[in-house]
This record gives C-alpha cells, sequence and structure tokens, in this order.
C-alpha cells in the first residue's frame, strides 16, 4: 500500500494495528545518496567502531526518502504468513518557521539510479509524509505553549495593567500610526456592515503586524484576529466578528486547539517509528546497518560519537533486529547461497535445498502479488526481505528436526541472529554486536603501507613478491592496508621490510592502530619507486582511516573498494580481491552555514 501525506493520517491507524498484531516486521529505506566521502571510504579492515564513524560521517548529511515496512504474522495452522506491506514516501517539509528546514545532500549516481528504477520524485517532493524528532517536537510544542500565553495576555482586560506582570505594548512610530489609523478605519467599517465573512488585512511585515494586534485588541475587544500564510508563503491577517467576550476566547480557543493538532500531524512518520520501538517486535533488515543508522538520525535523535553509544541507542528504538545478509551468509545456509545480495538470494531461496514460505497478501495489499513490484521500491524490497527471512528460518527449523514444516520467529533458532548488524566486506569481523563486545580478527598477516603518489599497484606486487599473493585494501593515495594471502610468512615479511631503506614504509596493523594518532612523513622529497624503506620523522595527526569529516581529504579508488555499501551489493559477482583500479584524488571541501543579522525576534504571535 502506498501511503503520501494525503492519506498517512487515515491510514495510521490501521498502520498501528498492523504492527501491534504482527508476528515480526520487515523494514527498507531509500536513500538521496550512500556516501558523502566525508567519513573516508569503506575498507576490508575497518574495526566495527571504524565502520560506525565512517557511516556517521558519510551518510547522515543524506535522506531517507522513501521507507518500506511489511508487517507478516503467522497462521500457525495454515504453516502461512499473511503480508501487509506499505511504501511510505518521505520528505521533511517545514510548517512554520519555527519547524526545521532540513538541508541535505544529493549523490548524482544514487539519484540517477532511483530514476532508472523508476522512482517517483514529484511525488516525493509534493506528497511526501513529515516528521518530527522527539526532542524537535518537545521544543515546538513549548514554542506554540508560549505563543498561546503571550496571545492570551494581549487578550486579557487586564493587558495594559501596570503591575509588572502584563504585556507591554511596543511604540508607535510616527510613520506608522496613519497606517494603522487606516487599518483602524477598515475593521470599523467591517464591523458596522453585514458582511460575515473575514475581514483581510494584506500581507505586511511581522513588525506592522505586531502593531496592528496591539492596536485592535485594545479599540475593538469583540473581534478575533489570526495571522495566517497564503499559498505564496506571505503571511497576512485575518479579522472576524464575534458577539462578545466569550465568543472570541472560545475562537482563540478554537484555534489554539488546532494549532495543537497540526502540530501533532506534523510528527508525522515518525509516529510509525516510535509504534514500532513501542511494540518491541522483531524487526527483519537485508544489510541493515545503513538503514539502522538513518532510522536513528532522522527519526529519533543525532548519532552519538562513540560506538556504545549507538549500541545503546539502537537498542532503545529497536530493540530486536535481524540481518537477512548475516543469516545468509552463516552455516548451515551460506553454503547453499553463492550470492546474497537482496534479488539473488530471493531468486536462491526458490530453489532446492529451500522451501518458499507461504506468504499471501492481506485484503487492499495485493500490489505485489504474482511477482509484481519493482527492486529498490523500498515497500516491495521490505516484503522480499521478510519473506527471505520466513525461508531461510523453515529450513533452519527442518535442519533441526526434518518434521518441523513451519517455524516461528520466536523459535530459540533465531536468538544467534539478534542484534546482529551485518558489516559488508569485512570477513574477518562479519558483524556488529549490539548486545556486546565486537568478534576482533586476527590480523596479524596485514601491513599498513605508506608509499609514495606515483606508485602503481603493481609497485606494491613487486614490493610483497617474495612473499606470494597479497590482498590491497586502499585507503587514501599514499597508503593502503596489504594481506597476505600466505599468513604463516608473515612474521618473516615483517621482519625483512622493516630493516629494508627505500621510499616506502611497511608497518604491521597492530602498530598502526596502537600508534594512530601518529603517522609517518616524509623528511625529503620521495625519489622513484623501489623495492625498500626510507627512514622518517614522526608527526602528530590524525590517523587516514579515522580523520574527522571537516579535515579528511577526500579521494577515489579502486572500484572494487567502493563507498559505504548498502543497497547495490553487485561486489558479490565480483572476486574479492581489491588489488584492481587505480588511484585519484580530489580537494576537500567545507559546510559552511550563511547567517541573517534580525533587528528583532518575529513572535508567531503576529
Amino acid at each position: 500500500m502506498e501511503i503520501t501525506k494525503h492519506n498517512f493520517n487515515d491510514e495510521l491507524e490501521n498502520i498501528m494495528s498492523a504492527i501491534e498484531n504482527c508476528d515480526y516486521l520487515a523494514i527498507d529505506g531509500e536513500f538521496t545518496g550512500l556516501d558523502s566521502g566525508d567519513g573516508g571510504h569503506a575498507a576490508q579492515f575497518d574495526t566495527p567502531a571504524e565502520r560506525y564513524n565512517k557511516l556517521r560521517y558519510g551518510a547522515t548529511d543524506f535522506l531517507l526518502i522513501q521507507f518500506g515496512m511489511c508487517t507478516f504474522t503467522a497462521v500457525e495452522r495454515e504453516h502461512k504468513y499473511i503480508a501487509r506491506p506499505y511504501n511510505f514516501y518521505i520528505f521533511p517539509r517545514p510548517f512554520n518557521k519555527f519547524a526545521p528546514d532540513r538541508r541535505f545532500l544529493c549523490q548524482s549516481s544514487s539519484i540517477d539510479f532511483l530514476i532508472a528504477q523508476g522512482f517517483d520524485f514529484n511525488k516525493l517532493f509534493k506528497e511526501g509524509i513529515s516528521y518530527l524528532t522527539p526532542e524537535q517536537e518537545t521544543k515546538l510544542k513549548a514554542e506554540l505553549d508560549r505563543k498561546h500565553d503571550e496571545i492570551n495576555k494581549l487578550s486579557s482586560p487586564d493587558s495594559n495593567n501596570c503591575n509588572g506582570s502584563s504585556v507591554q505594548n511596543v511604540p508607535v512610530p510616527e510613520d506608522q500610526k496613519s497606517f494603522l489609523n487606516n487599518i483602524c478605519d477598515k475593521i470599523a467599517k467591517y464591523l458596522e456592515g453585514q458582511d460575515a465573512q473575514p475581514l483581510i488585512i494584506p500581507p505586511c511585515n511581522a513588525f506592522q503586524r505586531k502593531l496592528i494586534y496591539q492596536t485592535v485588541i485594545e479599540k475593538f475587544p469583540h473581534v478575533h484576529l489570526e495571522t495566517k500564510t497564503g499559498e505564496k508563503r506571505e503571511r497576512y491577517m485575518s479579522v472576524s466578528k464575534t458577539k462578545n467576550a466569550d465568543d472570541r476566547l472560545k475562537k482563540e480557543q478554537e484555534k489554539q486547539a488546532l494549532e495543537k493538532m497540526e502540530l501533532d500531524l506534523e510528527v508525522g512518520f515518525s509516529k510509525v517509528i516510535r509504534a514500532i520501538t513501542k511494540s518491541g517486535k522483531l524487526v527483519v533488515g537485508h544489510n541493515m546497518f545503513l538503514d539502522v543508522v538513518h532510522i536513528i538520525n532522522q527519526f529519533h535523535s543525532s548519532l552519538p560519537e562513540e560506538l556504545e553509544g549507538f549500541k545503546l541507542l539502537v537498542k532503545t528504538v529497536l530493540p530486536r533486529l535481524v540481518d537477512t545478509k548475516l543469516m545468509a551468509s552463516t552455516p548451515p545456509i551460506q553454503e547453499h547461497i553463492k550470492y546474497s545480495s537482496l534479488d539473488d538470494l530471493r531468486q536462491t531461496l526458490r530453489g532446492s535445498p529451500f522451501t518458499p514460505a507461504e506468504v499471501v497478501t492481506a485484503d487492499g495489499f495485493n500490489l505485489y502479488d504474482d511477482g509484481g513490484g519493482s527492486s529498490h521500491e523500498a515497500g516491495y524490497d521490505a516484503f522480499v526481505t521478510g519473506t527471505c527471512f520466513a525461508t531461510m528460518l523453515n529450513f533452519l527449523g527442518r535442519a533441526q528436526n526434518s518434521f518441523n514444516h513451519f517455524t516461528l520467529p520466536c523459535s530459540s533458532l533465531v536468538e544467534p541472529f539478534i542484534n546482529k548488524l551485518f558489516l559488508m566486506r569485512i570477513a574477518d569481523i562479519p558483524y556488529l554486536n549490539l548486545n556486546g563486545p565486537d568478534l576482533e580478527g586476527s590480523r596479524d598477516h596485514v601491513f599498513h603501507v605508506t608509499f609514495p603518489k606515483e606508485w602503481k599497484q603493481s609497485d606494491l606486487h613487486s614490493l610483497f613478491q617474495p612473499y606470494g599473493n597479497i590482498q590491497i585494501s586502499w585507503l587514501t593515495d599514499t597508503t593502503c592496508y596489504v594481506a597476505l594471502f600466505k599468513k604463516e610468512v608473515a612474521k618473516i615479511a615483517l621482519k625483512s621490510l622493516s630493516q629494508t631503506s627505500g621510499p616506502c614504509h611497511v608497518v604491521s596493523y597492530a602498530f598502526h592502530h596502537r600508534n594512530k594518532n601518529l603517522r609517518w612523513s616524509a623528511a625529503t622529497p620521495m625519489p622513484s619507486p623501489t623495492v625498500s624503506i626510507v627512514k622518517r620523522k614522526l608527526v602528530t595527526t590524525t590517523t587516514d582511516s579515522e580523520a574527522p569529516p571537516h579535515k579528511v581529504k577526500r579521494h577515489s579508488f579502486p572500484t572494487e573498494c567502493p563507498p559505504i555499501p548498502e543497497e547495490d551489493e553487485i561486489t558479490d559477482h565480483v572476486s574479492s580481491s581489491l588489488n584492481e583500479g587505480s588511484k585519484s584524488s580530489s580537494g576537500d571541501g567545507k559546510k559552511t552555514e550563511v547567517g541573517k543579522d534580525k533587528m528583532f525576534e518575529e513572535s508567531e504571535v503576529w
């Protein structure tokens, strides 16, 4: 079911019910980009903390613009699930001047990719659902309460008392008196006439609206004033008649109640995330680390700097997660999975030794019946993800007991996968463990190499040629990690390379991480590439893999060490070698905010 701002509120109760009554739900997201380059590219030998920071720096300037959610409700006696897939268009739209006016990045390749998949950007910008984080909602409620309090004080009979507790009027400048007299004359004629429609005062500036408000309330106690916003975002005032002071008070109370309701509506899509949190239901995703990062950052709160803080926050918002890519990459399922991108997984799970789970869509949710729907539409991908989960879970159940043809998501077979998020391209640390310490892979066979900018891949192969085949993971245009396939010769290689003089420097992976606040810098310009090492001096700085975003130098590296991965898992089909491609670099960029000097703070009251 497609959900936009036009039907969101009408369907919200049904959405809440679907979440509350399901056995599990699957999610997926589509974004305006995947990697800004600010955090550095994902590398094969990242630690979980490094990968998190790269996502935090490199991805959170983009927007999650389409959210797919599919609830799955088990019908145990029939060995099937009833699915309710939803496809939400999401776009932050400020509803007043105090609401967040979100700035975000777009990555041209990502936009082009979505267009190729048939993504409707007109629908996104015209009909996308707004949202607010809890902090934003709290601030807007406080501002609305302040506004209402000011209005109520201005409207009260003793608003001009001199006891110090009343609202003080702004002195009327000489050049505004004629303007105010003209407005008052129009209102007086309006009150004498029979017209029941409100009188519209043409748009004027904020200071003039303030003067109008305080003057009219004092001169005409039986009128109701309201500031409105036109189609072109111009602000004007509406004057309506009231029978008496009580009638005017009633109108003001109705207006304030409406504004509170409008604010509640602006919480928008965040209500869905809050409902998922409240339900505590199992949430399934495919390669979902990036999805989780965006959900937290966009709909809950800013991301913590430290990984441990992120883990705690995720378990607060999404307490039970399962990543189907991790399931597909773990024995005994892994033995039957050649490629684990979502579409490949869907096709593989249709054949032997798997038996596809029986999933039927509920009435009114038949968009994806008979294979309808397209990859990279978030609702469809969520539907596919949840179906793959059910199929793999049934497979695990049959592996344990051949007579078990239907395994519920509450089974203990799910527990080994709970709160473990798949880490792309990190072979020795396959997942991020939200429930505790992360795995520590053995990287004694991995070296950090600093080399001249002129060096090519062949120079690195020449350097390590005596020790067999290598795997290269590029970091910058002068640094990389090199892993030996023959792990047993690692000590010999390190001893030999560390005692040679020349234009490059080789240290162990462990040494590099222990000294990540130091880097090697050449004392003199580097000569032509050779197979030796030159002496260097230590310079305090940040490591190339953990440089903060405002200082990091952006690079373009070999195609098999791409930006932070999410949806496009085509790398499943290529060799795991990172040894191909070319190197280049580009200048870094800085984001700045341009502020405006304001002569006074404009109140929403006027």
